[in-house]
């Protein structure tokens, strides 16, 4: 076989691999869309996440006292392979009640290979920042507004007083915070829960 034979058995190979892995990745976030949690079952999933960041995070439980309000998403999933997505569902907690539901979504390129899950928090630290979030109806984080990331670690303790952002997000798993995250370009939806 020649190598003109070869590199088009190669490059076949590649395009139809490519293919099964990104139908793999759709699927797995389409999975995610489709079997969308109810109210009930967002608002456990929220509990559990609030939980585990005061547990976790040293701090927190400041950020959490003084918000004005939090946007919580739980298990939010992110898998690509060149190309990713991202989606998760989670609600907006003021004053400690649930008021809405949101969902995140998000699509990126370059090189990514995998799945991953985490938590979302984002604390909404004025009136004003929390009333454009939520009279929009649909709100891009980078367009709409900036999210200040906080990414501390070392088992250092986050404190209000440094944090002077009016919208701080906290991206979490069960390692802790995760560093070298965006959410530039992310969108977030009111859902009819």
């Amino acid at each position: 076989m020649g190598s003109r034979s070869t590199n088009t058995v190669n490059g076949f190979c590649t395009t139809v691999t490519l293919s099964l892995f990104l139908t793999l990745i759709a699927g797995i976030l389409m999975t995610q869309i489709s079997y969308a949690d109810s109210a009930r079952e967002i608002d456990v999933s929220v509990n559990i996440a609030l939980e585990r960041f005061n547990e976790d995070v040293k701090g927190a439980d400041e950020f959490v006292k003084i918000a004005k309000g939090l946007l919580v998403l739980p298990n939010v999933i992110k898998a690509g392979f060149v190309i990713g997505g991202e989606y998760g569902e989670g609600a907006l907690r003021v004053n400690g009640e649930t008021v809405d539901y949101y969902n995140i979504a998000a699509a990126s390129f370059g090189f990514q290979i995998g799945a991953e899950k985490k938590d979302i928090i984002i604390a909404f630290m004025t009136e004003a920042s929390l009333n454009q979030f939520r009279t929009g109806s649909g709100w891009e984080a980078g367009v709409d507004g900036n999210i200040a990331l906080v990414d501390i670690g070392g088992g250092k303790r986050i404190d209000t007083t440094t944090v002077k952002d009016p919208i701080v997000a906290f991206v979490f798993d069960v390692k802790g915070l995760m560093a070298d995250i965006s959410l530039k370009g992310s969108k977030f939806t009111k859902l009819n829960k």
